[in-house]
């Protein structure tokens, strides 16, 4: 909310607003971006026990969160709708498909094209809600689009298969961005939902594993316990970061800083990780960043066009409300 400043400006408190806000989407999809700097970390504990892990730790984490925050009001509008619980059994079972393949694929040497299927998740939403929404595109979205699938065949005749671990991880999360936008909660009760529905499944798995004598956790000393244990805050903090953001910058803002996690993927994967990138595999990607400056220059332009339309509309109607219409003639003017 906006204020007066001792010198009688008003704004100082927008303008703050919105830089802390920048500077929270920046810090979330930094550390998005990061990431696969942490998964190799907890080898040599294997995909599915991360995954199981990030599912309890972050639960656990959640729920302290929202126990300090004292913020359960949201749980009983919930248990009492079922299609948002089911909703959110969808997006929970979504999410865990996009977690544990993103983690398979980094710690398997797939770093680059796991960073694909985050930049081509636009495309695949825009596709969506053509799909599913039934939304009508703009002619540069259309070429947007098409440049995209263009890119996917180039990739696929470069790597002899389909570039399926880019479209599994771009589909899951566009998937993953319906369902939410369906249900409408905040970030924080969202994930805490939905590691909920993981919790037990996932607890179930590491007590399976531990069974069998096949988990890491407890068996590589406590500095490898402490990491595994983080994978909740690992999960949760960028979340809170990425919501605060939300709340404090336009969307067009968001849309722009969204990139910036598959272009730190992009760069560790190639300058960090030295995975082979040849002209094939440059050319698919140059594609897909051509079409994703498409799809950014459409929708400035769009916005830059509304704002326009928006603020004509309001000085019309300043523009009306001054003007001092004439006063109908009185009894005493015709007698006159």
């Amino acid at each position: 909310m906006g204020g007066r400043g001792t010198d009688g400006t008003v704004g100082t408190t927008e303008g703050g607003e919105s830089r802390a806000g920048l500077l929270y989407g920046i810090a979330s999809y930094a550390m998005w971006g990061l990431v696969p700097l942490y998964w190799p970390l907890l080898k040599p504990a294997s995909a599915g026990e991360i995954l199981a892990h990030r599912m309890v730790w972050s639960f656990v984490f959640v729920g302290l969160a929202l126990l300090v925050l004292r913020r359960w009001g949201w749980v009983r509008e919930l248990a009492a709708s079922p299609r948002k619980l089911g909703l959110l059994t969808i997006a929970a079972t979504v999410i865990t498909v996009n977690w544990g393949l993103y983690i398979w694929s980094v710690n398997n040497g797939h770093v680059v094209e796991s960073s694909l299927g985050y930049f081509i998740n636009p495309l695949v939403t825009i596709a969506l809600g053509v799909l599913v929404l039934k939304e009508r595109l703009r002619p540069a979205q259309w070429a947007a689009v098409g440049i995209g699938f263009a890119a996917v065949l180039v990739l696929a005749v470069g790597y002899g298969r389909p570039p399926w671990i880019s479209l599994v991880l771009a589909f899951s999360f566009a998937v993953y961005g319906l369902v939410k936008k369906q249900v409408n909660i905040g970030g924080l009760e969202s994930l805490a939902a939905e590691t909920a529905v993981q919790f037990l499944p996932a607890l179930g798995y590491l007590v399976l594993l531990g069974t069998r004598s096949e988990l890491a956790f407890g068996s590589e000393g406590p500095a490898h316990m402490a990491l595994l244990a983080s994978t909740g805050i690992v999960t949760a903090v960028p979340l809170i970061c990425f919501g605060a953001a939300a709340i404090r910058v336009p969307l067009s803002t968001l849309g722009l800083l969204q990139y910036l996690a598959p272009t730190f993927q992009f760069l560790l994967g190639v300058v960090y990780f030295h995975e082979a990138m040849p002209p094939e595999r440059w050319a698919g990607f140059s594609l897909v960043w051509l079409a994703l400056t498409l799809l950014t220059w459409d929708a400035l332009r769009t916005a830059r066009r509304s704002r326009a339309a928006v603020a004509r509309a309001t000085e019309e109607a300043a523009t009306r409300l001054t003007e001092t219409p004439r006063p109908l003639p009185t009894t005493d003017d015709v007698r006159t």
